[in-house]
């Protein structure tokens, strides 16, 4: 019988004392550079206040006051203040910053969910360039980080944690169904192909070899995991004309009406799902996700669940239909930390940002974007005592192995990603829902882009 997960109150504070027990290894060197060796001209015997802006969550929340706290004692001349703009919602959020800055509210330190809304951010003036206080330290952010936000040539923020994708697996269905773990190379027809072989059962009970939410990333994955933007090509044009969006629409419509292994988008959309219930209720064998779900397979409280879970690399598209500029690496991004053009503390503020980027924290809850980092030893902090429910090897693999590369940031980048989510979720309805044929429905696509691109102009 499956079981199935609440969420309650108790619940959410063991997952919070589980999580301060992660750990973002960067060594004794990243812990030096972010308390002390930063300290440049900003310290002084006056005590100054850093507000410090975010989303968190309680279960975050109680991890970042962690961190903040250990900064503090560290640098008792700088006093941080967490404000959490909007719990858990990255997308009010940000609405409320952005009516902060309008008024003219003084801004420190921000946490913002992606590179674009930084960006985005940085062009319209609201955010202060970090060039003179690399500069200072004598750093080349590129060694630093895995990803820049970079406009014209100045640095507006450091990247805070690092994301990346993959497909968890039940391991329990793949072993019924003898089918191995996948490495590095299956393609996404071999994708539909394990679909098929792991989807049993009729009616209420049955499950499906796949599910796909409702975001983007499940609409053309290929797009979205194996290119440097997810919306443009480095030529400046939009991305939404790529071979792949025709082929990955059309494996989705395959899996769901010809195949019958991945559950209906419209049955998505209607019942509001939950994918990791979806993953952890055994209602589907496999799903594509991140890395913030490292901690759910030993999270039992919340996902019960009996089965072992094995993890893969994302499918890369098969041949013929690469997209444009395909170099065979995946994406990698993440939560971003900038300052506010006008602080008036922007040496702490700085000093800040290095501290939370680079420091040896237990507190950590992410992989850290700070290319020094050892994020193996947050693996093993963060799974110790749940290593039973994890297929160990495939996970250090899919997450660690040389066979996985990342792509380099993209030269060119677009601010208006909401616009062209929008373009991307409209056009895939059409072609879903109201059977549209694909070539005018990608058409459609394709000349809305264009519009939004020529209007809003692009970030070099």
């Amino acid at each position: 019988m499956k079981k199935k997960s609440k969420h309650r109150l108790s619940v959410i504070l063991s997952t919070i004392l589980a999580s301060t027990l992660v750990l973002s290894g960067c060594g004794n060197s990243g812990s030096e550079t972010g308390a002390s060796k930063n300290a440049g001209n900003g310290q002084t015997d006056k005590q100054v206040t850093v507000k410090y802006y975010n989303w968190d969550n309680e279960a975050q929340q109680a991890g970042t006051d962690a961190m903040l706290q250990e900064f503090m004692d560290q640098n008792p001349n700088i006093k941080v203040e967490h404000v959490v703009l909007v719990p858990g919602d990255s997308v009010e959020m940000l609405k409320k910053l952005d009516f902060l800055i309008s008024s003219g509210e003084a801004i420190d330190v921000i946490q913002f969910p992606s590179l674009g809304g930084v960006l985005e951010r940085a062009t319209r003036g609201a955010l202060a360039p970090l060039n003179e206080f690399y500069e200072q330290e004598s750093l080349v952010p590129e060694d630093e980080y895995f990803v820049n936000a970079k406009v014209d040539d100045k640095y507006y923020g450091m990247q805070y944690t690092k994301s990346m994708n993959y497909v968890m697996l039940n391991k329990d269905a793949l072993n019924e169904a003898g089918l191995e773990v996948p490495k590095f190379g299956w393609t996404w027809d071999d994708y539909r192909e394990y679909s098929k072989k792991l989807t049993k059962g009729e009616g209420v009970d049955k499950r499906y070899g796949s599910y796909f939410h409702t975001w983007e990333l499940y609409m053309n994955a290929p797009a979205q995991t194996m290119m440097k933007d997810p919306f443009v090509y480095e030529d400046g044009t939009t991305i939404l004309s790529d071979p792949t969006y025709k082929y990955f629409f059309q494996l989705r419509k395959d899996m769901e009406e010809t195949d019958k292994s991945a559950k209906p988008y419209s049955d998505v959309l209607a019942a509001k799902l939950n994918y990791r219930t979806e993953f952890f209720n055994e209602e589907a064998a496999m799903i594509l996700t991140g890395n913030f779900t490292i901690a759910d397979p030993g999270n039992t409280e919340q996902y019960p669940h009996d089965f072992k879970t094995a993890f893969a690399p994302v499918p890369v598209p098969p041949a013929g239909w690469e997209p444009k500029e395909y170099e065979g690496k995946y994406f990698t991004s993440g939560s971003m930390l900038a300052m506010g053009a006008n602080s008036a503390n922007k040496e702490a503020s700085f000093k800040l940002m290095r501290f939370m980027t680079t420091a040896d924290s237990d507190n950590r809850l992410e992989f850290s974007g700070y290319k020094k980092a050892n994020n193996e030893e947050l693996l093993t902090k963060l799974v110790a005592g749940k290593e039973d429910k994890y297929d160990m090897d495939s996970l250090k693999y899919t997450l660690f192995s040389d066979d996985i590369q990342y792509l380099d940031a993209a030269k060119v980048m677009m601010t208006a990603t909401s616009e062209l989510t929008k373009i991307i979720d409209d056009g895939f309805a059409k072609f879903m829902l109201s059977n549209e044929p694909i070539d005018e429905v990608q058409k459609w696509m394709v000349d809305e882009a264009t519009k939004i691109i020529n209007e809003k102009g692009l970030v070099k």
